[in-house]
């Protein structure tokens, strides 16, 4: 391991050339503090942005759950039976006023798959929209429409599983352009030696909207019923939407209450990794081994992330046969530790590189490996443990948890190949999204690991 280097800190523009190969070395400048900074403003409000987004997406999956009747799934259902019922007598009555639907388990995948068919639609079209007129109203708006749909989630499950699959595509559409907005505005707001934290802290919201929207919904489904986690979650996104437009801006130029030290550190940081080029440069872009790097590693990652994601509190259910209370709460485990794990790692990250002297090249490869490898271990481990489910819990939890070390590897690489393409990034992510699209409806209708 190297020692740490205090006196020899990397420029702005990355200390080597294997960081931003194609971008001139510049004089660091001096840093602008962390506490009331506008940046910081904007990676919590963007943090608190996806915890909704994540919130919006994960809630059909406990609330289906309560919302399909068990007669139905049960006699198709080929491991019912392998797992016997563990769970103690619960004191409080199940609140059971909420309809039922005799849904199977194809149909079920259809609804829970259907988010997907939409979300990948918007990947591409955002990404241009964003590098044309900014990404705060896109990611705004994005939102906005994901929770106003949502709000009808229950009518529309009234009037059949077609309109309820065509307004999960909606929420889809409106949430694929989430992604490529945010990248878009952290272009112009993340200096390079701080991009690794601040993309943590942002995107870590994901995870912990996931953390609190499962058992949430859970207790919400089991003490009222599972129409109120529609309604919770979209008044929600709502409020931050309002927020939103009041309090954040596309660039530092147009912030209102930025400090002007705080607004030149970003600008001049950002200097010389600002591109003038206007064009896409698909040619170079098609054999860039680098970007298909990241595609892979997208289309490897998302697969199994998105699968555990929709699918847990159907595996916790019908295989580890959990009440919905227990469902909610230890389908959240595993997105907890995850949350841990991005914060810490873009904190590890970026000091690995601004104190210890590490390459960035060197730092995402290793965080990536780690994110990938182990969870690829437990997750498969999970598989041969039969129905021991304490250790079902941990080894899921173990495995969604290292996953985590990802956000500071491939998760953010395209902004270290190419700081200023940030409406190329939607192109990048078009075959990993298509795994997201995929992945769960093509496992739904069997739950066991």
């Amino acid at each position: 391991m190297k020692s740490p280097v205090p006196d020899q800190t990397p420029s702005d523009g990355e200390e080597g050339e294997d960081r931003t190969p194609l971008l001139q070395r510049a004089p660091r400048a001096e840093t602008a503090p962390v506490c009331c900074s506008a940046r910081y403003n904007l990676a919590f409000l963007a943090f608190f942005g996806f915890f909704v987004l994540y919130s919006l997406r994960v809630n059909l999956s406990v609330a289906l759950v309560d919302m399909v009747d068990s007669n139905t799934t049960a006699a198709e259902n080929r491991t019912v039976n392998e797992c016997a019922e563990h769970a103690a007598p619960i004191k409080v009555l199940h609140n059971r006023t909420g309809k039922k639907y005799r849904w199977d388990a194809e149909t079920q995948g259809w609804i829970l798959g259907s988010f997907f068919y939409g979300y990948i639609i918007t990947q591409i079209p955002a990404g241009y929209v964003a590098s044309r007129s900014g990404g705060k109203l896109l990611l705004g708006f994005g939102i906005l429409g994901t929770s106003v749909f949502t709000l009808f989630t229950p009518l529309a499950a009234d009037f059949g599983v077609g309109a309820l699959v065509a307004l999960r595509a909606l929420e889809g559409l409106g949430e694929g352009v989430t992604f490529p907005a945010m990248h878009a505005m952290w272009s112009s707001w993340a200096p390079p030696l701080e991009r690794s934290k601040l993309l943590s802290i942002s995107y870590a919201g994901a995870q912990l909207g996931t953390v609190v929207s499962l058992p949430l919904s859970g207790i919400i489904c089991f003490y009222m019923n599972w129409t109120y986690v529609f309604y919770l979650f979209g008044i929600v996104g709502i409020i931050w939407f309002i927020l939103w437009i009041w309090l954040v801006s596309d660039t530092p130029e147009t912030h209102k209450t930025i400090s002007p030290y705080e607004k030149e550190y970003i600008l001049s940081s950002l200097r010389n990794q600002l591109s003038s080029q206007k064009s896409v440069p698909w040619t170079p872009m098609l054999k860039s081994l680098a970007l298909w790097a990241i595609v892979v590693a997208h289309f490897s990652y998302n697969w199994t992330f998105y699968t555990l994601l929709t699918l847990l509190p159907t595996y916790m259910k019908e295989v580890l046969r959990f009440n919905i209370q227990e469902n909610g709460f230890l389908s959240a485990v595993p997105y907890l530790g995850c949350w841990l794990c991005m914060i810490l790692s873009g904190q590890a990250a970026d000091n690995l590189r601004a104190k210890w002297n590490f390459s960035t090249l060197c730092v995402r490869r290793v965080f990536s490996l780690i994110g990938m490898i182990g969870p690829a271990v437990f997750l498969v481990a999970a598989g041969f443990i039969g129905c021991d489910y304490s250790l079902a819990v941990a080894f899921l939890t173990i495995s969604t948890t290292l996953g985590g070390f990802c956000s500071s590897g491939f998760s953010i690489n395209h902004l270290d190949i190419a700081p200023s393409g940030h409406r190329f990034e939607p192109w990048s992510g078009k075959i990993p999204h298509a795994a997201e699209q995929l992945s769960p409806r093509a496992t739904t209708t069997e739950p066991a690991l």
